[in-house]
């Protein structure tokens, strides 16, 4: 989900940028500004920092678990080319 406290904390930022003399609108203006930040930021495909951390930690095993395939792969070939080297049975 959205973090309503950040978009709180941003409205009221931008309400700060409000000039004095708009002072009466100030109240009116920062709901307006939460509520268009609030419609913009649903239509983003975002995802939650726990979602975040999950498809993180999963990539993280992907890649060690690609490391130790390469390195197995590497071994294996390294046998392949001694055994069919000029001293390995004959093809």
């Amino acid at each position: 989900m959205i973090d309503l406290k950040a978009i709180d904390d941003l409205a009221r930022r931008l309400n700060d940028l409000v000039p004095p003399g708009l002072k009466d609108a100030r109240a009116d203006l920062e709901q307006n500004m939460k509520a268009t930040l609030q419609a913009g930021l649903a239509k983003l495909d975002l995802v939650t920092r726990e979602e975040f951390d999950v498809q993180r930690a999963v990539l993280l095993r992907t890649r060690e678990k690609l490391d130790s395939l390469e390195r197995a792969l590497e071994i294996l070939e390294a046998q392949a080319s001694m055994n069919s080297g000029p001293t390995g049975p004959a093809n």
